[in-house]
C-alpha cells in the first residue's frame, strides 16, 4: 500500500487522469526532455558512485552478463510467439519494443527499493544500457528477413535496412551516451564527487522523477487510444508479457544465485517495453509498421501496468523466492 502513497506514483496516476478527459494539461517537449536527461544522469552518477565503493566482482559480471542474455532470448521468443497470430513486420516490432528497456520505468524501481530498504549493485544501470540494444539489432535482421522472402515471392528487389547504420545510432544515442558517461564521471570521482553532487542529482531527484511522471500519465493515457480495432493478441501480450519475462528473469536470477535487489531490478528491466529508444529506430527502420501499435501496447498498457502494479508485485514475488 505505501507505494501506491509514493508521491511520484501519485503524480502519475493523476497524469493519466488528466490525460483520460482530455484536459489540455500538457508538459512542454524541452522540459520533458530536460527532466528525461536529468533522470538519467542522476542515475548514472549514482551507479558510477556505488562502483566506486564496490569494485567489479564475479557477481557484476554475472549480472551483466544474464542481462544481455534476456535481451536476446526475450524478443526471440516474443516473435515466435507474436509470429502465429501478426504478420513478420509487426511482429518483429513488437518484439523488438518489448525485447528492450524502460529507462523511467527502472528508475521508479530503484526509488521503490530506495524507499523500502532493499539494497542493489549501482552496476544495475549499466545492465539497463546493455539491453537496449540487441532488441532493435534482432528485429532489423527479421524484418530484413521477411524483406527479402517477400521479394522472392514476388520476383521484386528490396532494399535491406543497414544494419551499421542501426548498430551506430544504438551505440551514440545521446541518451544511453549520458547514462555511461554519467557513471564514469561517478565512478572516477568517488565519494569527493558525490558530496559535490548531492545537492543536484540526490536532493531533486525525487521531484524531478514525480514531474516526469506527470508527464508519462498523460501521455500514457493518450496513447492507448492507438490499440483501437488492433488484433486482440496485442492486448493479450501487453498484459501478458511483462509478467512472464520478469518470472523467466526470477528463474535465471534464482539459478545463478544473485541477491534481491538486483534480481528485482532484472526482473523489472525484463518485464518493461521500450518506448523511446526503440520507436525512434523503428519509424524508419520498419517503415511497414504502424507505430501506434507497438506505442499504444508498451507506453497505453504494459507502462502503466508496471509503474502501478508490476514493481511491488515482481518485489513481493521475490522475496518469496530469492
Amino acid at each position: 500500500m505505501a507505494s501506491f502513497l509514493d508521491p511520484a506514483i501519485l503524480f502519475f496516476i493523476f497524469g493519466a487522469f488528466a490525460g483520460a478527459v482530455k484536459s489540455n494539461l500538457e508538459i512542454p517537449q524541452p522540459i520533458a526532455r530536460f527532466l528525461s536527461l536529468y533522470l538519467l544522469m542522476a542515475l548514472g552518477l549514482k551507479g558510477g558512485f556505488a562502483l566506486h565503493k564496490s569494485g567489479f566482482t564475479a557477481e557484476i559480471a554475472l549480472s551483466l552478463g544474464l542481462a544481455v542474455f534476456l535481451a536476446i532470448l526475450i524478443p526471440i521468443v516474443g516473435y515466435q510467439i507474436l509470429r502465429t497470430k501478426l504478420n513478420a513486420f509487426d511482429a518483429a516490432a513488437i518484439a523488438a519494443t518489448y525485447g528492450s528497456v524502460s529507462a523511467v520505468t527502472f528508475i521508479t524501481a530503484t526509488q521503490y527499493l530506495d524507499q523500502f530498504n532493499i539494497s542493489y549493485g549501482g552496476h544495475m544501470a549499466a545492465a539497463m544500457a546493455l539491453m537496449e540494444s540487441p532488441a532493435i539489432i534482432l528485429a532489423i535482421l527479421l524484418a530484413n528477413k521477411a524483406r527479402t522472402a517477400h521479394a522472392s515471392q514476388n520476383q521484386t528487389q528490396t532494399q535491406a535496412t543497414g544494419i551499421s547504420k542501426i548498430l551506430h545510432e544504438s551505440f551514440t544515442d545521446g541518451a544511453q551516451l549520458l547514462l555511461l558517461g554519467s557513471m564514469v564521471v561517478g565512478l572516477v570521482s568517488g565519494d569527493d564527487g558525490q558530496k559535490l553532487m548531492a545537492p543536484f542529482s540526490i536532493d531533486l531527484f525525487k521531484g524531478m522523477l514525480a514531474f516526469f511522471l506527470l508527464d508519462m500519465g498523460l501521455m500514457a493515457a493518450r496513447n492507448i487510444q492507438g490499440l483501437q480495432g488492433k488484433p486482440p493478441i496485442t492486448l493479450l501480450y501487453a498484459i501478458a508479457s511483462p509478467l512472464s519475462h520478469a518470472l523467466i528473469a526470477l528463474a535465471l536470477c534464482k539459478l545463478i544465485g544473485l541477491p534481491l535487489g538486483n534480481t528485482i531490478l532484472l526482473m523489472v528491466l525484463a518485464s518493461s517495453a521500450s518506448y523511446i529508444a526503440v520507436p525512434a529506430v523503428l519509424r524508419h527502420a520498419l517503415p511497414e509498421v504502424n507505430p501506434a501499435i507497438y506505442m499504444g501496447m508498451s507506453l497505453g498498457i504494459t507502462f502503466p501496468f508496471n509503474i502501478i502494479l508490476g514493481i511491488p508485485l515482481y518485489a513481493m514475488i521475490a522475496k518469496l523466492v530469492i
